[in-house]
């Protein structure tokens, strides 16, 4: 196909690209389905991105048969040149079609087939997954299967047909209700009239089924950071041991980074702190900077573990690590601005509440002094140059001697900003 010419009128006006469903508006521009629901679905105020003329909120677009024809023929014409041709475009899912499925899903000898299906639409567009999550009793239908079959697996049954079966279909469920990425007025809707969902998405993070931990983890992080306070402070210690178990078990990186922002929201509620100590969150999250994650696992951990060591129980559980200050400390001026915010603060927990004799010989051993002198001459500004100046003034005495320390007291550091 390189050097071949496309016809201009078979180009997306949003993409440049050869279009395989082509719509119009009511405006009369065309536009490739995929690129302008897109463009709609994006903006409150619908607008006709070439006219810029307004549009009505349900505005509707209408296929256009003739140019998808003449696309396919022109691409049969240059097969040779190495031209596709594109498939015929399936219709639109329907709402009727969407809670057809989702009768079919209430009816156990059905439900499997039919959630498998409403998996398979909900993946395939953007549309889709907006069509499912407005069809009125979706989200809630989808939530109740969750909640049955984390109650069966609770309770002692011998027929493991019947698990397997209510098993296929959380997961079925789990994938579909993640994806439709709703917003967090409708949690807070579906949390409310479904009571039990944080405790099921709690009892699924048990099984050995990375999939499904993976996408139930999603979900309750989603759920978490939308609940209010008292709920929070409300959570179980099972909630905190399985988190915990997910970034443990390395789970997927998506799971793993849901599972930190799930605990640097929670642990500031209550005494969500000692539970997440209680986990073990302490020790996995230490384990996990050493394995060198990515930058924003990096980030989410530092953040995570700056929030859990709010706490008494926190500090005493990091210092007990034996790597954990010197982890710390090679994050600072070395991942990210977010990540050296995060490391700085830590140690400011530290050497603020827990600065015994032992922990500060430790800082200026594995080089956490250092670093904190290099904020200080770098001039990052904000709290974490205000919080690295105030552990070096706190414990001045300690580190006077210390050869990164010193030149800053000779040029007055101890009594300047």
């Amino acid at each position: 196909m390189e050097g071949l010419e496309i016809p201009s009128h078979f180009l997306c006006p949003i993409s440049l690209e050869m279009m395989r469903d082509p719509v119009t508006l009511p405006t009369g521009i065309t536009y490739d389905r995929q690129s302008i629901e897109g463009w709609l679905f994006d903006r409150k105020q619908s607008t006709c991105p070439a006219t810029r003329q307004q549009l009505p909120a349900d505005v509707a677009v209408t296929p256009n048969h003739t140019l998808r024809r003449l696309i396919q023929a022109w691409c049969t014409l240059h097969s040779s040149d190495g031209v596709e041709r594109i498939p015929t475009p399936r219709l639109p899912i329907g709402q009727d079609q969407v809670a057809a499925l989702l009768d079919a899903a209430a009816r156990p000898s059905t439900q499997v087939d039919a959630l498998r299906k409403l998996r398979q639409i909900s993946a395939e567009s953007e549309r889709n997954r907006r069509c499912v999550a407005a069809t009125p009793g979706a989200v809630d239908a989808l939530a109740r299967v969750i909640i049955l079959s984390a109650a069966s697996s609770d309770t002692e049954i011998d027929q493991d047909l019947i698990l397997t079966s209510n098993s296929t279909a959380c997961d079925e469920a789990l994938v579909v209700l993640q994806s439709l990425q709703i917003s967090g007025d409708q949690l807070l809707d579906l949390v409310a009239r479904n009571g039990n969902l944080v405790g099921s998405l709690t009892a699924v993070l048990r099984r050995s089924n990375h999939q499904s931990r993976s996408y139930a983890i999603l979900i309750l992080k989603s759920v978490l950071a939308v609940v209010s306070p008292t709920r929070l402070m409300s959570l179980p210690q099972e909630l905190f041991d399985e988190v915990v178990g997910v970034i443990r078990d390395g789970v997927s990186p998506q799971a793993t980074k849901a599972a930190l922002r799930a605990l640097a929201g929670a642990c500031p509620w209550g005494r969500n702190r000692a539970k997440a100590v209680a986990a073990g969150a302490v020790h996995a999250m230490v384990e996990l900077l050493l394995e060198e994650p990515e930058r924003r696992t990096c980030e989410a951990t530092l953040a995570a573990l700056a929030s859990v060591c709010g706490s008494a129980e926190g500090r005493a559980e990091l210092v007990r690590h034996q790597a954990a200050v010197a982890v710390v400390s090679k994050k600072i001026l070395r991942v990210s601005q977010l990540a050296s915010e995060k490391a700085v603060r830590i140690l400011h927990q530290l050497a603020r509440h827990a600065a015994t004799a032992a922990l500060l010989r430790e800082m200026a051993q594995v080089g956490a002094v250092m670093k904190l002198c290099m904020v200080v001459q770098a001039g990052v500004g904000g709290k974490t140059e205000e919080r690295a100046r105030e552990i070096l003034r706190m414990h001045a005495r300690t580190w006077r001697n210390s050869p990164c320390v010193s030149p800053l007291f000779t040029n007055g550091f101890s009594t300047s900003k």
